[in-house]
Parts: structure tokens; sequence; C-alpha cells
């Protein structure tokens, strides 16, 4: 494998850290261990002041029975610098929250660790000619999530006497709340809204959810901040329908914090570990907001997959396009497509270079298409086509029909693609596959079978989506090899499971409508960082 000349940084990629050095393909190997040393000698310190109950001088309480929450830390509790730390940042539940793993480690030598990783891991199948890219990481990798989720749990605070409402984040293998005001990683304004939420429940008689008796009312609040609108959505997760507080409680939440935008109900009145349940109330604004992408608006509802890191998005969106090298011409499949956000970008090029020239997003779950045609309608995008169907059986009709595709971008959830879904798609055999994955191991998985079917890897980029965290977001580009061209629509390719999910599916694709003046349900599809990044 060779490095690549730095030819993206010529592009919108606002987040880019300038200290990645392009050219650098190797890591030394104590960078990549730094990691584990600095987690081990933290294990011989003494507990910091974030890991004190919330009995202000006494001792962490015991664990509690399996399921039963319990407070982690305190509500003003002032980060406690440990001598290790590297990064100059401190988090006064880092230990017992498991989310910022890497917190302690200078930013430079955790993109330094990761690029390392990256190149260890795909060594092995990396085309001698692949151009692996330096990571894309962040110039302020602070507060960078603008989708805030927190569960609520209702304690008796002894010290107080008095009832109160922890909200927070679980600590890591538990379901024990770690009640927390602040996160180095959260969008302030979101957190400030969660809190509040919080502070005002029971002064509305708004009782916590607790899951082992299956009582009370609010089960999680969430917050969505749009990067570039500024606007903001509040999502009120129920345990039941009736609402009677709704109307004076969200006008007092309202009134709080003025720049929120749109208030949505969401009933979930299942014993389940899922967040969001099928039913919806809009109680305040339009039901949704709206921000902007890689030039594009999106409309965004509370179940709508959106990365949380807007200025990644742009910088993964971005390259993942590059990488496809279009010129004008090519027909696009954007399997997986969502709510065509990769497609769409696609369509339109970047930076003023070429689009392609057709786009066709699959996509199974009809909420996210309508959400994909609304988008294309509101951008004025009319080369984009998209289409509810199971995108196995649908790749698999095309390649039966001997359509023809040059580029195929797929962004599977992280447990990777199907074996039906990638042979479906080597017999559809496009020149080029764009692959996008939160989830690298799965990627490695998938991409060796690929190989082996006649694609090598000619490109990598790994992306930053969650500092402070282990986690990668990568991109490679997959080339079909020059003695497998022109092998579309070949090698026995087997029937359909069944008909595509659309009626429209068999003749090729609806036309775009605009969905705008009516609201739809949407689906629940847990970002990466929600779903054990």
């Amino acid at each position: 494998m060779r490095p690549m000349e730095n030819t993206h940084t010529s592009t919108p990629a606002p987040d880019q850290a300038p200290s990645a050095a392009p050219k650098k393909k190797r890591v030394r190997q104590r960078d990549l261990e730094r990691s584990l040393e600095y987690k081990n000698k933290k294990k011989g310190q003494p507990a910091s002041h974030g890991e004190a109950s919330h009995a202000a001088g006494k001792p962490a309480a015991a664990k509690p029975a399996a399921g039963k929450p319990a407070a982690v830390g305190g509500n003003d509790q002032q980060p406690t610098r440990n001598p290790l730390n590297k990064s100059g940042l401190s988090c006064p539940i880092e230990d017992k929250c498991g989310g910022c793993q890497m917190l302690g480690i200078s930013y430079k030598t955790q993109l330094k660790i990761k690029q390392g990783q990256m190149e260890l891991l795909f060594g092995q199948v990396l085309d001698p000619e692949c151009e692996v890219n330096a990571i894309c990481g962040m110039n302020n990798p602070k507060h960078y999530r603008n989708k805030v989720v927190s569960p609520f749990v209702g304690i008796f605070d002894k010290r107080l006497r008095k009832r109160r409402v922890l909200c927070g984040m679980y600590e890591k293998g538990t379901h024990r709340v770690i009640n927390s005001r602040e996160c180095l990683i959260e969008n302030t304004q979101a957190k400030a809204i969660i809190c509040s939420i919080r502070d005002m429940m029971l002064g509305y008689g708004i009782e916590p959810y607790n899951e082992d008796e299956d009582t009370g009312m609010l089960r999680h609040a969430q917050v969505r901040v749009g990067h570039t609108s500024g606007e903001i959505m509040v999502t009120l997760v129920t345990r039941e329908e009736a609402f009677p507080q709704a109307k004076s409680f969200v006008k007092a939440l309202v009134a709080k914090h003025p720049q929120i935008t749109t208030v949505v109900q969401n009933v979930n009145t299942k014993r389940t570990n899922a967040i969001m349940g099928d039913v919806e109330h809009r109680l305040y604004g339009p039901g949704f907001i709206l921000d902007d992408l890689c030039g594009l608006r999106f409309r965004i509802s509370s179940r709508s997959f959106y990365q949380v890191n807007s200025r990644q998005t742009e910088v993964l969106y971005t390259r993942a396009v590059q990488m496809a090298r279009l010129t004008g011409t090519e027909k696009v499949l954007d399997a997986y497509c969502g709510t065509g956000t990769i497609g769409l970008v696609a369509a339109k090029g970047i930076a003023g270079a070429p689009g392609a020239a057709q786009v066709l997003g699959v996509e199974e779950r009809p909420d996210a298409v309508a959400d994909a045609r609304n988008n294309a309608a509101r951008n004025g995008i009319e080369s984009a086509t998209f289409i509810q169907a199971d995108a196995s059986s649908y790749l698999r009709a095309l390649a039966n029909r001997g359509e023809r595709y040059d580029v195929l971008f797929m962004d599977p959830p992280r447990a990777g693609s199907t074996p039906e879904f990638l042979e479906a798609a080597v017999a559809l055999a496009p020149e080029r596959i764009v692959y996008v994955s939160c989830n690298p191991e799965t990627q490695l998985r998938d991409a060796q079978y690929l190989i082996e079917q006649g694609y090598r890897i000619m490109e990598m980029q790994p992306v930053d989506m969650f500092p402070h965290t282990p986690h990668v977001e990568n991109i490679i580009m997959l080339s079909k090899r020059a003695d497998q061209k022109d092998t579309a629509g070949a090698g026995g390719v087997v029937a359909a499971d069944g008909p595509a999910t659309d009626a429209a599916a068999a003749a090729g694709a609806p036309d775009i409508v605009d969905r705008d003046a009516s609201p739809c349900g949407m689906k629940e599809c847990e970002d990466c960082h929600e779903s054990g990044e």
C-alpha cells in the first residue's frame, strides 16, 4: 500500500485536524499501547470527587440488585486533574461512564493510535497501490454530539431528606444512572435542556419511569440540535399516551429555553430497552427540525437516523463522494440509503465537482424513504429517486434484468452487511464500491469476501467521528479488477427471494414526491454511539 497525497485538504472538511500527517503510514508501537498503559495506571489512583455518591462525604453506594437504578456522582462535582492525563481534559465521572475511554490521551496521540489501528487491521488486504489517507480529525474535539439522550430515575436523597430525579448516562455494563450536569462531548444547549426537564418534572407531577415496576411517566428525553440551523427538537418519551401535564410543562420548558423550536411526545408502552415507541404527538412547533449538510438542507424527525457529529459527518460524506471518483456520467446505487443523505450529496457533487448522473436509493423502512423523497424535493434534486425494498432482493433483481450501475454506496449498521447482500452486489458488478462503516472489523470481513470475488481496495480513509472514544469510522473504495470487467448480470444469479416491498419496485422506482405536507411516523434507528459504539 502507498500513502495518498493530501488531495482532500482542499475540499470542505471543516474539522480535519491539521496535525494528522497525510503521508504517515506507520505508528510507533508505544503510541498504540499508550491507551492501555494510561488505563492501567489510573486503576491505582485514588477515587476522584466524581466517584462519590450523591450523599456528600459518603463512599459510593454498593451496587444494587440487577436492574435497580442508582445514583453515581453529584450535581456540582468539579473535575479533578489526574497527573497521568496528557490531554488537558478532565471529567469527574470518566471512570464510571466508560464513554470517553481515551480522554486522558492527547488528541494528537489519539489520532495516531486510530490511524495505526486501521493500517494494522487492513494491512493484509490492501492493494499494493492503495492510497492510505491520514485520519480526518477535529480542530475542536469537544461538545460535538448534537443529539443527547438521557434516562430519568427517582431516588430519595437522605442528605437532603427529599425525593429528587437523576439524569445522565448509564454506568458501563449496568443500569445505574450516573447523575451529571455537564459532559465534555455533548452539546451544551442540549444538556442544559435535559437538566431543566429533570429539575422541573416533579413540580408538574411527572414521575420518572421505574423499569422494574413498569410505573411512572417519563422514560427518556432526547434533544437534537441543528448544527447550522440552530433549531432544537425535544422529544419526551412517555410510558403512557395520556399526558395531561403536557401543555403547561411544555410552555414552561420553552419559556426557560426559548431556542427550542419543536417538542414531540413519543409513546413507548412496552417493557423494553428500546428508547422510542411507534406513536408520536406533536406538542409544540412543526414536529421536526431542518439542518444543512454539505450544502443541502435535510428534514430531521425524532426517529430519523442522522449522524450525531454533524461537523465530522460533512467530512465523512465529502470524502465518501470524492472516493467514488464521479465524472458526471455515472449511475449510482445507494444501498441502506436511510433518508438519502449520501445519495443526495453524490447527486449534487462536492464543491462544484461533477455529481452522479443518476442516483437510485434503496431502503426497507417506508418512513425513511418518505423522508428521502422529501429531502430530494426540498433541495430540487430530480436526478435521485428512492424506493422501498429489501436491498439484497432488489440488487439481485437488477442484476437478473441485466441493469448496470457504475458505483455502489453502502453504509450498513454496525453488524455489517449480510451474505445475501454481498452476493447480490457481486452479481450486479459495479465498477466501484464505496463502503462506509462505523465498525471496521465487520467492514474488513465484508471486504475480504469482495476481494475474493474480484475487487481490490484502492483507497482507505479513516474519520474520527467520536473523539476521546476508541471508535473509528472508516471508508474504503473497492475497484473491480481488470480481469473482472464487463461481468454485470453474469454468474448464475438466483431469483430474488420475493417481490420488492414497494409496489412500483418492479418497474424501477417511483417518482420523487413531496411528502412535506403530511408528517410521517419514523422508525427508531439508533446512531452508532447509542447502539454500542
